[in-house]
């Protein structure tokens, strides 16, 4: 059974920094591009971030460039979101998706492209 776990996520002061982890189990992480997502209440599911099968092609929100770098370990069949430099408004459930084979950058943010989703990780950013 194919299934995606995320972990990582905490309750965090801003300005501090949180490393997420979305674990694949039950298949190979090689053949599927990833994203990141996020969902704050009473919002739409937003794209964070995706990356390319072996890792060559990312992207971000420009709500997050510069403060997110999203890397893969398909050794490790895990994909990892680090966050720097939190902000409030970064607060969310954090879920990553994954999508077999090629996806587009012009749409790799969008969560209808994406079929395997994990149960998603609470991130709070709050002093």
């Amino acid at each position: 059974q194919l299934q995606l776990v995320e972990s990582g996520g905490d309750l965090v002061q801003p300005g501090g920094s949180l490393k997420l982890s979305c674990a694949a189990s039950g298949f190979t992480l090689d053949y599927y591009a990833i994203g990141w997502f996020r969902q704050a209440p009473g919002k739409e599911r937003e794209g964070v971030s995706c990356i390319s099968r072996y890792g060559g092609s990312t992207k971000y929100a420009d709500s997050v460039k510069g403060r997110f770098t999203i890397s893969r370990d398909n050794a490790k069949n895990t994909v990892y979101l680090q966050m720097n430099s939190l902000k409030p408004e970064d607060t969310g459930v954090y879920y990553c998706a994954a999508r077999r084979g090629f996806v587009l950058d012009s749409v790799c943010l969008v969560p209808s492209v994406y079929g395997y989703w994990g149960q998603g990780t609470q991130v709070t950013v709050s002093s």
